[in-house]
């Protein structure tokens, strides 16, 4: 036998004894291919497209939604205001009336493009001005197509970290530019409140006090659940996020001049503003005095910030009628007023696009 070993050995064949098939374990079988990843571990390409496929039909979903929440506005004031009288005051507006506001509406806007500069450079962004007017009015774009006003504040960063030499510094000096510019409607409507009750009754008094608690109570809930976020419970990447963010805002802080001056820049932009949108309403038949505009105004544009309907179109109308209304205004005129002011804000925002897109080599 050692033998007949040795010489398979030396043949190179190896003698196993052979095994019973029925005793042998079932081995577990692979998945398909279609639902495994590749070979590095990352999903395939069919999963990838499915996910992509199931977050475009989210996002044209939220887009109808929105779309119909303005078309909804829209409809409910029609359906409660004689339309007929509305398209009758929008008739009387004339042309050349309609494009001086929409010159003064992009020019006001430009006064924007440098406080947003001037706000994410001093946290360390480093755009250029064309840069900065780039990503400004492709936010604007957005607005036309992303819920509320700060659908385009998320463009306009999106785009601008592509520039930006910080895009920690993006993020900060975006955040703080809207946080200032709802300051300077603040400023404004709190003016506006303590001038316009002169020109009311005691029973149309009642509406101050409803808009300062709802202030007070936006006011708690924004502080509440600030302190009900808990950083530790971050990951790491949001932790190594947050320390850029702090290093951008101690260099926001130790200028504070600037914020002073971004301030300015929005309550200048914010009193323009209301006067075309005045100019269009005086066209319209709607005449009332200015303190009334500053204190409905504001909290009109406020109130399109709430991601209910596109660009917060139908919202704002409301807001206004109802705020104007115990001035004396007649609500077919403020809507009508205000339609007025959605038009020139659409225009303004497609101009915007066709400059973000004009520029789009030279700024790179």
């Amino acid at each position: 036998m050692r033998l007949l070993h040795r010489a398979d050995n030396a043949a190179g064949v190896s003698i196993q004894p052979d095994k019973n098939p029925t005793t042998l374990e079932k081995q577990p079988q692979s998945p398909p291919k279609s639902a495994q990843g590749g070979p590095d571990g990352k999903p395939s390409r069919q999963g990838t497209a499915a996910g992509w496929q199931r977050k475009r039909g989210h996002r044209v979903l939220r887009a109808l939604l929105h779309y119909g929440g303005s078309a909804l506005a829209l409809v409910l004031l029609f359906r409660f205001l004689p339309g007929r009288q509305v398209l009758h005051a929008l008739a009387k507006l004339p042309a050349g009336l309609w494009v001086a506001v929409v010159a003064g509406y992009l020019a006001t806007h430009l006064l924007g493009v440098g406080k947003w500069r001037l706000m994410v450079n001093t946290a360390g962004a480093g755009l250029n001005y064309l840069q900065a007017a780039r990503c400004y009015f492709a936010g604007l774009f957005g607005t036309l197509f992303l819920p509320s006003l700060i659908g385009g504040d998320l463009v306009r960063a999106a785009l601008a970290m592509r520039y930006g030499k910080s895009k920690a510094g993006v993020l900060l000096g975006s955040f703080l530019d809207r946080m200032i510019d709802f300051t300077a409607l603040v400023l404004v409507a709190a003016t506006g409140a303590l001038l316009a009750p002169t020109a009311l009754e005691r029973e149309s008094r009642r509406v101050f006090l409803w808009v300062g608690a709802a202030v007070i109570a936006g006011l708690a809930l924004v502080a509440v659940a600030a302190t009900l976020v808990s950083f530790r419970r971050l990951s790491f990447r949001m932790r190594r996020r947050a320390v850029n963010l702090r290093r951008a805002a101690r260099s926001m802080v130790q200028r504070p001049r600037v914020a002073l001056a971004a301030l300015s820049i929005a309550v200048v932009s914010q009193l323009s503003f209301i006067c075309l949108s005045i100019a269009l309403a005086d066209a319209c038949g709607l005449r009332l005095v200015f303190r009334a505009w500053l204190f409905a105004w504001p909290i009109a544009k406020l109130s399109a910030a709430i991601p209910v309907t596109q660009g917060g179109i139908g919202i704002r109308e409301a807001a206004l009628a109802g705020l104007l209304v115990p001035f004396g205004a007649p609500p077919t005129l403020t809507v009508a007023a205000g339609l007025a002011w959605e038009a020139v804000a659409i225009s303004g925002a497609l101009i915007g696009g066709v400059f973000a897109l004009a520029v789009r080599k030279r700024a790179s």
